[in-house]
C-alpha cells in the first residue's frame, strides 16, 4: 500500500501548511525535519526517528496528534514484549464463563474453519460457514492493544500511531511489525486478518541502543535528530516556558549547551531543558531577570542531570564555567 492509498487525507498537504500546524502547537521544526514528516504523510510511510534520548522525537508523534487533532496511541516498547501484549487479547474470564454458561463455543473461530476473510477497519468478521454467532472468539471477546486499536479506528482523521523506542523490543517483535508497516494489516490466528481502512500515521522512534533490520528501515521513511542548537533551543525555552524571563532563557540554553560538552553518562536533553527552565521560573520572584549564579546552579543541577556520577563531577570550577557560559549568553540573542 505504501504511497499508492486511495483516500489518503494528506496527499494534498504541502509543506507550508504542515509548518503552520507545528506552529500552532509551537514546536519548533527546522526544514529537513519539515519536508520528511510532509513526504511520511503524503506517500502514506511510517517514519523511522532516531536520535539520542532527549531530542524530541517522542514530542513528534505528540505534536503531529495535536496539530492535526486526531488520537495519538502510544506503544512503549520494551524487553519482552509481545505481539499479543501489543496488538490484542482475549477475554478468557468471558470465554469461560460463556463455554460453562453454553452461551459460547470454542468451535467456528477463524483458526478453525481456515477461511476467515480480511476484516476491513475491524468492524466485520466474514468467516466461512462454521463462524459461528457464539464463538467465543468473535468481536464481543476481544481486547484491543495499541496495534490493533490504531487499525480498527474509525474516528474521521486516522489516529498517529507512536511506536516508542522501537529498539528497546527484541527483533522477533520487530519481525511481527513488517506486516503492519507493509500492509496496515495484521493476522490474529482465531479471528482473521484485520485490515485498516485508513491507515494510521505511524511514527517509530529509536534512541539506536542497538542497529535496526534493514527490512524494518526499508518500510519507513528515515529522519534522524541530535540536541537542537542554541538558537533552536532558545527557541523552544520561549515557547513553552513564556513564564521565564528572555534574559535568562537564553542563560539556560547556554549553561544545558556547555553541560553537554562534558563527557556525562547521560547529557541533558531537551525535556530537562525545559524541567531546568520551569524550575527556575517557578523559584524566581523579584529578582526574575538576575543572571544565573552558580549556587542557583548546583540547587537546581537535578533538573538536568539524572546520573549520580554526573552530579559528582559538578565541582567549583565546573560551576564557575557554567556561570561563564550564563554570563555570555546575552550577547548570543541580541
Amino acid at each position: 500500500m505504501n504511497g499508492e492509498l486511495d483516500g489518503n487525507p494528506f496527499a494534498s498537504l504541502t509543506e507550508e501548511e504542515l509548518r503552520e500546524r507545528f506552529e500552532a502547537t509551537d514546536y519548533v521544526a527546522d526544514d529537513r525535519t519539515v519536508t520528511t514528516v510532509d513526504l511520511a504523510l503524503r506517500l502514506g510511510r511510517p517514519l523511522l526517528v532516531e536520535g539520542p534520548p532527549g531530542s524530541g522525537k517522542t514530542e513528534l508523534g505528540k505534536t503531529l496528534a495535536a496539530g492535526f487533532d486526531t488520537e495519538l496511541i502510544r506503544l512503549q516498547c520494551y524487553e519482552g514484549l509481545t505481539a499479543e501484549n501489543a496488538l490484542y487479547e482475549w477475554n478468557y474470564t468471558k470465554q469461560l464463563l460463556a463455554v460453562q454458561a453454553d452461551e459460547g463455543t470454542v468451535a467456528g473461530g477463524a483458526a478453525t474453519n481456515g477461511d476467515a476473510g480480511a476484516v476491513a477497519g475491524g468492524r466485520e468478521h466474514e468467516g466461512g460457514d462454521g463462524d459461528a454467532a457464539g464463538s467465543v472468539f468473535g468481536e464481543e471477546y476481544l481486547l484491543e492493544r495499541p496495534l490493533l486499536r490504531a487499525l480498527r479506528s474509525s474516528e474521521g482523521r486516522p489516529p498517529v500511531l507512536l511506536i516508542d523506542e522501537i529498539d528497546r523490543a527484541d527483533e522477533e517483535f520487530e519481525a511481527f511489525l513488517l506486516e503492519l508497516l507493509s500492509d496496515f494489516q495484521v493476522s490474529i490466528p482465531e479471528y482473521g486478518t484485520v485490515s485498516a481502512s485508513t491507515p494510521p500515521i505511524v511514527i517509530l522512534t529509536s534512541n539506536r541502543t542497538r542497529g535496526l533490520s534493514d527490512a524494518l528501515k526499508r518500510r519507513c521513511l528515515y529522519l534522524h535528530v541530535e540536541p537542537p542548537s542554541f538558537e533552536t533551543e532558545y527557541e523552544i525555552v520561549r515557547r513553552k516556558v513564556p513564564e521565564l524571563d528572555a534574559a535568562v532563557a537564553a542563560e539556560v540554553c547556554s549553561v544545558v549547551e556547555r553541560l553537554r560538552e562534558e563527557s556525562f553518562l547521560k547529557r541533558p536533553g531537551v525535556a530537562e531543558t525545559l524541567d531546568w527552565a520551569r524550575a527556575v521560573a517557578a523559584l524566581r520572584h523579584d529578582d526574575a531577570d538576575e543572571t544565573l549564579a552558580p549556587d542557583e546552579i548546583e540547587r537546581t543541577i537535578g533538573c538536568l542531570l539524572k546520573e549520580a556520577e554526573d552530579v559528582g563531577r559538578v565541582d567549583a570550577e565546573l560551576l564557575e564555567r557554567l556561570h561563564d557560559a550564563a554570563s555570555a549568553a546575552a550577547e548570543r540573542v541580541d
